[in-house]
């Protein structure tokens, strides 16, 4: 391995599932301003996660849909554009008498 490409700050951190607010421990160096008192009585930093292997559907068998960015909403509002344009085109076409 490169030296000096590492972090060295690794310190033990509580990760957090939001969606399901499952938590866990382990080692980290990610930046976070949360903190969380852990079962063994001390505070650690919390890292806010929005999926886990309680909540992801590979490891549960469930498929269920984990929108918190509105992500998906985003999408189909993107996608939206684009088939009104490529719809409004074909109808002009179907419209317009041809020149035979």
């Amino acid at each position: 391995m490169k030296k000096g490409i590492h972090p060295d700050n690794y310190r033990p951190v509580v990760f957090k599932d939001m969606s399901n607010e499952y938590m866990f421990m382990g080692k980290s160096c990610a930046h976070t301003k949360d903190t969380v008192k852990w079962e063994d009585g001390n505070e650690y930093p919390l890292v806010k996660l929005d999926i886990s292997h309680t909540s992801h559907p590979f490891y549960t068998g469930k498929m269920m849909l984990v929108d918190t960015a509105g992500r998906v909403d985003k999408f189909k509002k993107r996608f939206a554009k684009f088939t009104d344009k490529r719809d409004a085109a074909s109808s002009a076409s179907e419209a317009a008498p041809s020149a035979e």
